[in-house]
Formats: structure tokens, C-alpha cells, sequence
């Protein structure tokens, strides 16, 4: 079994530490690790360090580091348009994509999203994304941790302009002929994926979509959630990509 990994504001410059707060009360309370145990820290911006546990105190561990690293960020760059779901259908759809490797979410307020985020409901929303790829990113042990865009959610508008400065963008959509299996894919950039909300993405969105430079494409012949439409999808272009 691999090191857990716990995530911390910046990573250590000497070679003992102590690990508390948060992630120090998770590892030695809730994982319960033991003297001579390993660990991994990452700092989610590339960063690591290999690190084997000497001490356990209440709600924190002391550490010597043996090893450190860094992981260049992955190219092109993936991120996936969320329409925003009803339910734990979104915080489903974050955790599964940020386990698979997408670099950026971008909340949507579309059209047909049955939940829209307003005010205070939409502050706390969007951190609860936030909360759920951190610690999607830690059970995958990525060293670099996804970012949930937005303020807190995005216009119609503001995707398509995302669309129009990317390197490709797709729209899944059960009426696409077109195959995400086999579209030409940019080997640089940043490539943007949107997926529709339960109702689907409406004539008017699929437009300014495609006046952007989106393609509509589709995964296969059968229509799947919102919750697993964009994690089936990043994981054609991982495999793609060469990622995995």
C-alpha cells in the first residue's frame, strides 16, 4: 500500500518537523500511524517530500524527511466545466474527476441546473468543492492539487470566453457525431470540457459554445449522469494523453 499524503501550506526546509493542525490530528488520530510508518507531504503545487513518522503526539506526529521531489504540472492542461447538479451530484463529479487528474473545475450555472448557487448558498456550495477535491487529491496522492474556479459559479458568457482563449474545447452532447475517442487533441494549451447539468445543455449554450471554437462530441451510445459524464471523459483524454 502507498504513503497516505497530507497537504500542507509549503513544505519543510529542514529535516525534522512536527505535523499538526488539521492534517496532523488526521494522521495521528484518524489513520492512526505509528512510529517508523511513511508518509508522503506535498504542498499541491508540485512539491513533496518523503517523510517517516518518529514521534506520535496528541493530534500530531513529529517527522524526519528522507526524500523530495517535484512534479511538473501536466500538459495540456485539463479543465472540466461542471454544470451545477442537484443533490451530492456535483461533489460526486469533483471528487471522481480530481481522482482521475483534472486541473481545474469550473462551476457552471447553466441554463437547465435545476440548483443555482446564490449569495451565501453559492459561497458555501463552492467551498464544499473545494473541500471535496482536497481531499479527493490526498486519497489519489497528487502533487498537485486541482483548482475550483470561480466566484462562485460561471456565466454562459464567461465559459465561452474560457472556450475561445483554450488550445481545444468540447461540449459532450448525445447528439454529437463526432467521437471524443478520436477529435484531434493539441499536445499544449489548455483544454476545456463542458458538461451539461441533469436537463442537458439548451440550443442557445451549445451555440455560443460552438461560435467559440467548442466541438460537440460524445463518449458512446449511451447517455450517462451528470455526476459521471465528465470523469468518463477525462478519462478518454488521460488515456489519450498518455497520463495514464
Amino acid at each position: 500500500m502507498s504513503a497516505p499524503l497530507f497537504l500542507v501550506e509549503s513544505l519543510p526546509t529542514a529535516d525534522a518537523l512536527t505535523l499538526d493542525g488539521p492534517e496532523g490530528h488526521h494522521a495521528a488520530t484518524v489513520q492512526r500511524l505509528r512510529v517508523g510508518e511513511e508518509l508522503l507531504l506535498s504542498d499541491g503545487r508540485g512539491g513533496t517530500a518523503a517523510a517517516v513518522v518518529t514521534a506520535v503526539g496528541r493530534g500530531s506526529l513529529e517527522l524526519t524527511v528522507t526524500s523530495r521531489g517535484y512534479a511538473d504540472a501536466p500538459v495540456p492542461r485539463l479543465v472540466s466545466v461542471q454544470g451545477i447538479a442537484k443533490g451530492d451530484r456535483g461533489e460526486l463529479a469533483v471528487q471522481a474527476m480530481t481522482e482521475v487528474g483534472v486541473d481545474e473545475i469550473v462551476p457552471w450555472a447553466a441554463a437547465r441546473s435545476v440548483t443555482q448557487w446564490r449569495g451565501d448558498r453559492g459561497v458555501r456550495a463552492r467551498e464544499k468543492w473545494v473541500a471535496t477535491a482536497r481531499e479527493a487529491a490526498k486519497q489519489a496522492r497528487r502533487p498537485w492539487l486541482p483548482v475550483v474556479a470561480g466566484a462562485p459559479d460561471e456565466s454562459t458568457a464567461t465559459v465561452a470566453r474560457r472556450i475561445a482563449g483554450a488550445a481545444a474545447g468540447f461540449v459532450l452532447h448525445e447528439e454529437a457525431e463526432e467521437r471524443l475517442t478520436t477529435a484531434d487533441l493539441p499536445s499544449t494549451g489548455e483544454i476545456v470540457l463542458v458538461v451539461g447539468p441533469e436537463g442537458g445543455i439548451d440550443t442557445a449554450e451549445l451555440t455560443a459554445f460552438r461560435e467559440a471554437g467548442a466541438r460537440p462530441v460524445r463518449l458512446g451510445p449511451t447517455v450517462l449522469r451528470t455526476s459521471t459524464a465528465g470523469v468518463a471523459a477525462l478519462s478518454v483524454l488521460a488515456t489519450r494523453l498518455n497520463r495514464w
